[in-house]
Formats: C-alpha cells, structure tokens, sequence
C-alpha cells in the first residue's frame, strides 16, 4: 500500500474513535443531567456509528434514554433528516433530474 493510504485509514480510525466518545447510552446521561438540544444533534450525527458500536457493546443505543424531552428530539431529527441519510438523498435526486432535463 502506498503510504498515502495507509495514512488516510489511520485517520479515519482515528476520528471514528474519537467521534463515538459520547455516544448514547454510554452512563455520561442520568435523570439530574439529562441530554439536551446540542446532544441530540451530535446522537443524530453519531447514529451510523452506534449502530454499528451497539452490535457489540449492548448499553450502546443510537438514541439517549436519558434526555430533556421534545428539544432532543427535535436536534436529533435534525441531524438525522438533514445532515446523515435526507441530506445525501436529497443532493442526489436533484443531480440526477439536472441530467435527466439534458
């Protein structure tokens, strides 16, 4: 492998533990400090990757048992919708009505 390489998979290895530090459901949450707004968003960045981490470790989940309510959920679907799965499918559908117009 060329050295380029293997310094890029070293660095996606790198950020994809650095990113899972906080994810839900790891004991950082409890009743008196519940997650709020901001940790919706980052579980909702974070929920490919604790799906995945959640395979095997089981109190893993990719949604924060331990939260404020409404706001959570609110930043959370956020991030899901608009920065993960809708936002890439909705980048595709529009460049391939662009070709389909040509």
């Amino acid at each position: 492998m060329k050295t380029k390489t293997i310094i890029f998979i070293l660095l996606i290895v790198i950020m994809a533990t650095l990113l899972s530090g906080c994810v839900p459901g790891d004991g950082s949450y409890s009743v008196d400090d519940p997650a709020n707004f901001l940790s919706g968003i980052w579980h909702g960045w974070i929920a490919p990757l604790s799906l995945i981490f959640g395979l095997f470790k089981h109190n893993i989940r990719i949604y924060e048992a331990f939260n404020n309510g409404w706001w959570y959920d609110f930043g959370y679907y956020i991030a899901i919708i608009g920065g993960g799965f809708g936002g890439i499918s909705l980048t595709r559908s529009h460049s391939n009505k662009k070709k389909n117009n040509k």
